[in-house]
Formats: C-alpha cells, sequence, structure tokens
C-alpha cells in the first residue's frame, strides 16, 4: 500500500492537470474545503462529483458502555459526519 497524498502533493498535482500555477490551485483548493465545511456544519450535504458525498446526520442521545469499566452511561445527542463514496469511484478503484 503506497502512502497518503500530502497536501502539498495534491496542490502540486491540481495545478498541473489545472495548467495554471500552484498558488491557484492551493487556493482553489483551500475555497472548496471552506465551502464543504460551511455547508456541512449548517447540517446541509455536499457532493462531489465523481468522489462521493458528505453529510451531517444527527445522531439522537444513546446509551454507551465504558470498555475499561463496563459502565454504562448516557451520550448527548450529537452530529456526525459522513462521507459515502460514488460508485463509479467504487468501480474505478475495483476495476
Amino acid at each position: 500500500m503506497s502512502k497518503p497524498m500530502t497536501k502539498t502533493q495534491l496542490v502540486a498535482a491540481l495545478a498541473e492537470e489545472m495548467g495554471s500555477d500552484r498558488k491557484t490551485a492551493g487556493a482553489a483548493l483551500d475555497a472548496v474545503a471552506a465551502v464543504v465545511a460551511k455547508e456541512v456544519a449548517a447540517g446541509g450535504t455536499v457532493t462531489l462529483p465523481g468522489l462521493g458525498k458528505v453529510a451531517c446526520k444527527a445522531r439522537p442521545e444513546r446509551q454507551v458502555r465504558n470498555p475499561a469499566t463496563g459502565e454504562t452511561m448516557t451520550k448527548a445527542a450529537d452530529k456526525q459526519v459522513k462521507f459515502t463514496i460514488a460508485k463509479a469511484l467504487k468501480d474505478l478503484a475495483n476495476g
């Protein structure tokens, strides 16, 4: 298994793909991340074509168990960010 691509490597690859400089590619990447973060924080969903969908899901209050002590406690309701991979990307990875 190969190492994960770093942000610097991703920006360089984006710049090459876009045919622009690294500064512009870095700004584009940061802008996409900011838009996704703002929308998901507001409880929305963002579809990234060809990649998947980022969504914020509410989880109700629930009973959880501390594995160290076995004690059962109530965990407050919270939100969880989920990423669902697009079928096209799954097929490409498995193909």
